[in-house]
């Protein structure tokens, strides 16, 4: 399977599984318990349909939305993850590279593999930064005094990791960062040549946020679940949510939150955005999927605040679905993550081409010439 024969989703996760070790394709393709959640957050989708019109004169489509205070091209874009180098060597500089191409939005993490002071002085396009706050308050200042040398536009808060959900997946794979060499990664390396030289023969992988503050996941093996017990801070709450709000005094995210509540607190502290997410089913299993909640979300907060669709993303049409309940745009990570696998930037390129294309076709299907033609008289709920 090669790269030109991926038109989905799906054939990008293919070619994923057959190029990395089964340890890190199952650390992207996992998620918490029985995974019920993962499946229904694409699986939500599938209850709802759409309804066209004819006749609408579609030769020309505006899909450009404004989010964030960021005009972008597409309403999708690259949610920040983490440990992208273990994935591809180009890791972040690939993801930013196809986005800037792309002019739509993507983050990096505070677990990435490529250094703020690096994205910043290299990607002109808007850039997000995903902080999760540490028990070390002088190593999260230090992120946020970073971004903000560096240019970053967005700072998103991430608020569902309070403690690390159970990866099962994570747990029977032995994964860590760095990777420990046994009897598993080693049968990883011998089974997978490609992946195991450019592992071997790039610069080494570090946790470039945090080395100079914690020797864990750069010189210390460590699981995710167990990084998140450890070191993340479990006394963060609204007060401390506001305060960093208030010293980021920008675009400011709060990426987790679920319940309307939620949302109308989030508004509350002076968050500019929130992200309907559920950390891609990887943290509370049962929960509920973005999409079904985003109704409610955006009709209690939606003309107080951007409301963002994150999680099981997979085709143009869930991204039309979400739009047509309110969302402002929408963003997912495995959809880009596995084509960062299987193929470097031109994997992530071909990606956001394939969802761009469908989009628009989808789109002209629709009878819509803009996004914002689309509404809840375009939907169907089962």
């Amino acid at each position: 399977m090669r790269l030109k024969h991926c038109h989905n989703t799906g054939d990008f996760r293919e070619l994923a599984r057959r190029r990395l070790p089964g340890p890190i394709f199952h650390y992207i393709d996992g998620a918490a318990e029985d995974e019920v959640t993962y499946r229904r957050n694409t699986e939500a989708f599938e209850q709802c349909d759409l309804v066209p019109n004819v006749l609408a004169g579609v030769d020309k489509i505006d899909m450009t939305t404004t989010v964030l205070g960021q005009k972008l091209s597409m309403p999708f874009f690259l949610s920040p993850t983490a440990l992208q180098r273990l994935f591809h060597p180009d890791g972040e500089r690939a993801v930013a590279a196809a986005a800037q191409k792309f002019d739509t939005l993507f983050g990096i993490s505070s677990i990435g593999t490529i250094s703020i002071e690096e994205i910043g002085s290299t990607i002109s396009s808007p850039k997000m930064f995903q902080l999760y706050v540490h028990k070390d308050k002088a190593l999260t200042q230090n992120m946020i005094d970073r971004c903000k040398d560096a240019n970053f536009e967005i700072l998103v808060l991430t608020v569902d990791t309070i403690v690390g959900g159970k990866r099962e997946r994570d747990l029977q794979s032995g994964f860590t960062t760095p990777l420990k060499l046994n009897w598993r990664s080693l049968l990883g390396f011998m089974t997978h040549p490609r992946w195991a030289l450019n592992y071997l023969t790039h610069e080494r992988s570090e946790l470039s946020q945090l080395k100079d503050y914690i020797s864990e996941g750069t010189n210390i093996a460590v699981s995710v679940a167990d990084y998140f017990n450890t070191m993340l801070d479990q006394s963060m709450d609204w007060n401390m949510a506001e305060d960093l709000a208030q010293q980021w005094g920008g675009q400011f995210v709060l990426k987790g939150v679920m319940s309307v509540g939620d949302a109308i607190r989030a508004v509350d502290i002076g968050a500019t955005a929130i992200m309907v997410s559920n950390h891609g089913g990887r943290q509370l299993d049962g929960s509920r999927s973005p999409f079904d909640q985003l109704a409610e979300i955006v009709d209690a907060v939606g003309d107080d605040i951007d409301v963002i669709c994150d999680g099981g993303i997979r085709r143009g049409t869930h991204i039309l679905k979400a739009l047509s309940v309110g969302a402002k745009a929408c963003s997912g990570g495995r959809a880009y993550l596995y084509a960062l696998a299987a193929a470097g930037q031109p994997g992530v390129e071909r990606a956001l081409g394939l969802m761009r294309s469908e989009l628009e076709r989808d789109m002209k299907l629709m009878g819509c010439t803009s996004i914002g033609q689309l509404g809840r008289n375009n939907l169907r709920f089962r």
